[in-house]
């Protein structure tokens, strides 16, 4: 793999399966580029909800918007600039606000193989 340059306007944005809302990923680099990580764009629609068991460690980045995400035991909303690192087998609710907001992510291993 080659030195790149992500930019929000090439993902292929795909809506995410068992979310409430609409919520959508585009993957820049992944599994097929031969890397150890997978990085891409996250969108996700006002008042859009996703619960679920990270399977895999995951780096998500607010681009603008607002997220709440929250485990068990916390609650941390996040907004542009500010990061929330969600640990493989934490269970979390992850949760739009009163606008859309743009993600950045990346996650070890690849969250598509982790899935299937």
């Amino acid at each position: 793999m080659k030195l790149r340059k992500l930019m929000v306007s090439e993902a292929k944005m795909e809506a995410t399966p068992g979310d409430r809302g609409e919520i959508f990923a585009g993957n820049l680099v992944d599994e097929r580029h031969g890397g150890p990580v997978t990085v891409g764009y996250g969108r996700w629609g006002a008042n859009s909800l996703l619960e679920q068991v990270m399977a895999v460690d995951d780096i998500m980045i607010v681009l603008s918007g607002r997220l709440s995400v929250s485990s068990a035991s916390e609650t941390h909303e996040i907004g542009p600039g500010e990061i929330a690192y969600m640990p493989k087998g934490e269970r979390v609710t992850i949760r739009a606000h009163e606008q859309e907001a743009v993600t950045a992510y990346v996650t070890f291993p690849h969250w598509r193989e982790a899935e299937a």
